[in-house]
């Protein structure tokens, strides 16, 4: 039967921009990050929730008989004591202040009946209108729960934003690193097949000399040994290379199902031919400490901490409220049919203040007859308060963990400067040296072979300088991705790489909550 041939891949021309917009689009590490910030941007809107004004209503209906032990109970001839029945309705609107302070407006209305013999109104209407205002003296004046929720909110929305730049930078710089692996492994399979072709034509120029009787059989073991030698270096080669863009790939697609997982990608772009780099270490250094998104991270967790230990040193102090409140209360109604005071009484003893019904409730309101006035202060002292000193403590030596954690990262984000600097310019000069190297050993292998075409060397000395080439065509090869690959991490580690790029991070938003609402 016969064996149907495996298709080859189809290859994928693809450019260093094309693989940078593939993975920012595409890449998991990068879509978690977004999650994270959008979470971040939700948090900060649920805490400034705590600011959205509060209404609450509340209607009821009620019939009551209260037990009266007095004598004057007012209970109708034969009863224990008076019962009242009625309606009465609610409606308040609370207010968070930004003091840290809260304010109420609040109104109520009711109708009653009763059969209370000494009331004078039944029905009477009774309504109210106030204001209240509570202001915090002492403690929660500077910091309160919800300012604290929102401070802590907005700082972790700026901690989530630098984490999302500095995943993107670091998925940008790997796959730029991926990149140019991936082009200088393919050009290690190009130098090794060379070298293998190089070594097939110096195998059958021996074999022709043997034939011709120039050389003997022995000196056919020589080229053969380095011919498959070279092959198993070729092979070896193709599977980095294979290696390389699986590395690639991992980083530019999200979906193990994706197709392009079975094309062959090839690097469109070239490396340019870079001149000697000169890297200004004191510039890069202030750019790296106001940029690079790792300061930032650290900046926010030490400015969290910071609020913290603010919130956590308020609570130690005592609760001195202001309380102050101003209503003003209504009162109407008709004269009670059951009235039977102790005392003789007018014939009509209701007032004329009061005769009416709502309306005229809501009028001794406006007329102001009923006021209620009060101002005071209210003072809460926890006595010994351990608690809340362990906190502040506890808070205090957090904060200053976070001072140091931001002072190690400015370090380490100065390392990481200097070292690339020195990689930066190391890189190139070991491609000048490279490249020298690459020409000398060209250089080496013609006049090798025209010794050996004249018959002045053997195949062993061809070979050597075949090998010598080969070497110093990867070392080259090396040399320019290291080079390129330098550059890279000498942009991150001066946090000018998305910038140079021309990526930029948009602001996040809220986190989107279910289609078809809560359940």
């Amino acid at each position: 039967s016969l064996a149907l041939a495996a298709a080859p891949p189809v290859e994928l021309p693809l450019t260093l921009a094309e693989a940078r917009a593939r993975a920012l689009e595409k890449n998991v590490d990068l879509r978690v990050e977004r999650e994270n910030a959008a979470i971040s941007a939700s948090g900060e809107l649920r805490s400034e929730g705590a600011y959205d004004p509060t209404l609450r209503a509340d209607a009821r209906w009620r019939d009551r008989t209260d037990p009266v032990n007095s004598i004057l109970s007012g209970a109708p001839t034969g009863e224990l004591a008076p019962s009242t029945s009625g309606y009465v309705a609610s409606l308040g609107l609370s207010q968070l202040l930004p003091t840290g302070g809260t304010v109420a407006l609040t109104t109520s209305a009711s109708r009653d009946e009763t059969t209370n013999v000494f009331s004078i109104l039944s029905p009477s209407w009774s309504t109210a209108i106030g204001l209240e205002l509570r202001q915090p003296l002492l403690r929660n004046l500077s910091v309160d729960p919800a300012r604290l929720s929102l401070r802590v909110a907005r700082v972790d929305r700026t901690r989530s934003a630098a984490s999302l730049a500095r995943v993107t930078a670091e998925i940008v710089a790997a796959v730029e690193r991926a990149f140019w692996s991936l082009l200088a492994a393919r050009r290690d399979v190009e130098a090794r097949g060379s070298a293998v072709a190089l070594a097939e034509k110096q195998k059958a120029d021996v074999e022709a000399r043997v034939e011709a009787g120039t050389l003997s059989e022995a000196d056919l073991s020589s080229p053969v040994a380095e011919l498959e030698r070279r092959r198993g270096d070729l092979f070896a080669s193709r599977e980095a290379a294979a290696r390389a863009e699986n590395a690639l790939k991992a980083l530019l697609l999200a979906d193990p199902a994706d197709p392009l997982w079975s094309s062959r990608l090839v690097p469109a772009d070239e490396p340019d031919d870079p001149s000697p780099a000169t890297p200004d270490v004191d510039a890069a250094l202030a750019s790296a400490t106001a940029l690079r998104p790792e300061v930032a991270e650290a900046a926010a967790r030490f400015d969290r901490l910071a609020v913290e230990d603010e919130a956590a040193r308020d609570r130690t102090r005592p609760q001195l409220d202001l309380v102050a409140a101003y209503s003003r209360r209504g009162l109407a109604g008709e004269q009670n049919p059951g009235l039977n005071p102790p005392f003789p009484v007018e014939a009509d003893s209701v007032p004329d203040a009061v005769d009416g019904g709502l309306g005229r409730s809501y009028g001794t309101i406006r007329e102001g007859r009923f006021p209620d006035a009060s101002v005071g202060l209210a003072l809460t002292v926890p006595l010994g308060n351990r608690a809340a000193r362990a906190d502040a403590a506890i808070a205090r030596s957090s904060r200053t963990q976070a001072e140091l954690a931001l002072l190690r990262t400015r370090q380490a984000v100065e390392v990481e400067v200097r070292n690339a600097a020195v990689a930066l310019e190391t890189a190139g000069q070991r491609l000048a040296a490279a490249r020298a190297g690459r020409a000398a050993a060209e250089t080496q292998l013609e006049a090798e072979a025209e010794r050996f075409d004249a018959g002045l060397s053997t195949s062993f000395f061809v070979l050597t300088r075949q090998n010598d080439l080969t070497q110093a065509r990867l070392a080259e090869t090396a040399a320019l991705a290291d080079l390129r690959k330098a550059r890279v991490e000498w942009a991150r580690a001066a946090g000018t790489l998305l910038s140079e790029r021309r990526i930029e991070i948009e602001d996040t938003d809220p986190a989107q909550g279910p289609d078809g609402g809560t359940r």
